[in-house]
Parts: C-alpha cells; structure tokens; sequence
C-alpha cells in the first residue's frame, strides 16, 4: 500500500511550480496586449499623418518610433507567453535575455545622462529650438511646445526672447509676418474664470521689457521650470524609475526560475 502510494506521488510530482508558470504568463500576455496598443497607436498615428500637409521636421517619425517600440515589446513578450505556456526553454531563455538587454540599456541611458547632465541639457536644448524653429511647420512639435510650456507655466528655453528663433514670431524690423514679435498663447498666464481661449494674448510680447511682459506670460524658461520640477519630485521621479524597472526585474527573474525548473524536470525525466 506503501509503495503503491509512493507510485503514485512519483507520477504525479514535477519541478515546475504552476504558480510560477501561469504567474509569467499572464504577466507577459498583459504587456503583449499592451506592445499591440502601442503599435495600434502608433500606425494611427501615421495614417493621420499621412493626410497632414505639414511638414515632418523630426529626425525620426515619432510615430514610427511607437510602431518599432510595440513591434519589440510584441516580440520579447510573445516569447515569454508561449515560452511559459509550452515549457519552451528556448523561447524563454530569448525572453530573459532580451529583458536583460532592455534593462541594461535604460541602466546605461540613466547613468550616462547623470554624469553627462550638462551635453543631456544641451541636447534638449538642440531639440526644442529645433521645436520653436519649426513650430509652425510640424504639428507634432506645435503640439509638443503647447503642452510643455502649459504644463511646465514656462517660455521658451532660457526666455521668452527664444521665441525669435521662429520665421514668423522673429522680432526683427525686416519680418513682414503678423505675429512679429510674438509668442505662442501657450506662454499665457491664464485668466482665472476664462471660459474662452484668448490666442491672441502673447501679441507683442517679445518687444515689451521683462517686467511688462511678465505680467501676462510666464516668467521663466523652461530649462529652469524643468530643473525646478525635477528636484521637487525626485520622490515621483524614483517611484517611475522604480515601477518602469521592477517589470523587467520580475519576468528576468521569473524566466531564469521557471528554465531551472523544466531542466530539473528534463534531468528527473532522463
């Protein structure tokens, strides 16, 4: 009777936790739902696009950039869900170490961007005169700039005087544009109780001392608005490296796991 039952224990044991297994499944379906969002978006994006007469003044098409992201994260988490679905070590060993890669390279980005923060700052500060330059010309960067000075209560870069880096809002004598010497109404201080938009209110602006202008943009650039932002929720900041990171950390750890798994499972099997 002993025996019989030892049998039966034998026959129905296996290395492989189900918690394990079911547990990187459904965490690797959920981000793959998630990578088919991304590329969904990102192809919508490009559609719209498409039909957009404005000119693309992006290095790379940020809307291409959503469709390789998604295309990847497809990849990686496609590998983990059949990989711990059929107990396939192959796939599941592409998945860690694409994970592992992944994970290394936002590590590297972040260092590098700490102890390099100076080009960091002169990099950004390329990209959104880039932004200003072309504000008119690409819809993406107007709509980047808009959101960026209205939620950062910024102007410009270093001030508001950037803004004659743009064709048309150039307060030179010689600029024949209408909105000479202006700056976008995203730089405006917003009336309290204002139910309608007044896009005309950073008219002139750039020709009035900074005190006058002050009174109806907001004041600072927004270098100083981000560096201000960054050090007053360094806790925020922490908390979405941390939750970008601990992901990537639990399907590496999870995979490595549930590989040794199956290979003692192989070994009891041989």
């Amino acid at each position: 009777m002993d025996r019989k039952l030892n049998l039966n224990r034998a026959e129905t044991f296996s290395f492989i936790n189900p918690w394990i297994r079911y547990f990187l499944f459904f965490f690797s379906f959920l981000f793959w739902v998630f990578s088919l969002l991304i590329v969904a978006i990102g192809l919508y994006a490009k559609v719209q696009k498409a039909t957009d007469t404005v000119r693309d003044t992006f290095l790379i098409d940020p809307a291409v950039i959503l469709i390789v992201v998604g295309v990847v994260m497809f990849f990686i988490t496609f590998c983990g869900c059949i990989g711990a679905l059929r107990e396939n070590i192959r796939l599941l060993k592409t998945f860690s170490f694409s994970l592992t890669l992944v994970f290394l390279t936002q590590l590297a980005i972040a260092i590098l961007g700490f102890f390099y923060s100076d080009q960091t700052r002169d990099t950004l500060g390329k990209f959104v005169k880039k932004a200003i330059v072309h504000y008119r010309d690409d819809l993406d960067l107007q709509n980047l700039m808009d959101y960026i000075q209205k939620e950062f209560k910024c102007c410009g870069w270093n001030n508001y005087i950037d803004w004659s880096w743009n064709l048309y809002f150039n307060c030179t004598q010689e600029n024949p544009s209408s909105e000479r010497c202006s700056v976008p109404y995203s730089c405006c201080i917003p009336i309290p109780g204002e139910v309608v938009v007044n896009t005309m209110c950073g008219f002139g602006v750039q020709s009035q001392n900074s005190l006058e202008a002050t009174k109806s943009i907001y004041p600072m650039g927004c270098v100083d608005r981000a560096v201000i932002w960054i050090e007053s929720h360094l806790l925020l900041v922490g908390a979405l490296a941390l939750g970008l990171a601990l992901p990537q950390i639990a399907g590496i750890v999870l995979s490595q796991i549930l590989i040794s798994q199956i290979q003692d499972e192989i070994s009891s099997v041989l």
